[in-house]
């Protein structure tokens, strides 16, 4: 990755499109080149390639730096009244919307771009492991994320959400077998293995 080319440019990505609770949160961030460049030096890539503890360091560094970034969940009612991929496309769109006019053109992670945005955006498979900001954005969205599965965990203790961060573990499973779903369980994803299905 290369910080030049970040200014006038948004990244957008998402974190939880996988778990089976929660919900599904869309970051947006927008990098100077001299935020990119110290970032970079402190590690900043995708986020699934980097520690809880790097990520919260590079969170908390964007804050310090004044980074404009700007957040969205999509709620589990959502998810299952929409799908996954509307949800964490409206998640997207809503983030995108937030910022404030700094930026020219969107990139966003993965194959798909939000519907009417006001300005153009694009679509780049793999784009947080290739675009700072888009990497920035990834960030932010699992560190929020994962604090708000940190959270219901509080509420939800039976089901290791804070371990887990609603991903369907074994041990989730078990646990979902044995109590069942929580309100914070997406009833439209099957938490079952498929030899398990009635």
């Amino acid at each position: 990755m290369s910080p030049a080319g970040c200014e006038r440019v948004a990244g957008t990505d998402e974190a939880g499109r996988g778990p089976l609770c929660g919900p599904v949160v869309a970051a947006s961030v927008v990098l100077t080149e001299e935020q990119a460049e110290e970032l970079l030096s402190m590690g900043l890539n995708d986020s699934k390639r980097l520690s809880p503890r790097r990520r919260e360091l590079l969170f908390a560094r964007m804050n310090s730096l004044r980074v404009v970034w700007r957040a969205q969940a999509a709620t589990h009612l959502r998810i299952d009244r929409a799908n996954i991929l509307q949800a964490t496309l409206w998640a997207m769109r809503r983030s995108l919307l937030k910022l404030p006019p700094v930026f020219d053109e969107a990139i966003v992670d993965g194959t798909f771009t939000p519907a009417d945005l006001p300005f153009p955006g694009r679509a780049v498979p793999g784009a947080d492991g290739l675009h700072p900001a888009v990497a920035a954005a990834s960030v932010v969205a699992k560190v929020l994320r994962d604090r708000a599965m940190t959270a219901l965990d509080r509420v939800y203790p039976q089901y290791g959400l804070a371990e887990n961060k609603g991903y369907p573990t074994r041990a989730h499973r078990a646990a979902l077998a044995s109590r069942g779903p929580s309100p914070v369980h997406r009833t439209s994803f099957s938490w079952r293995k498929p030899d398990e299905r009635a």
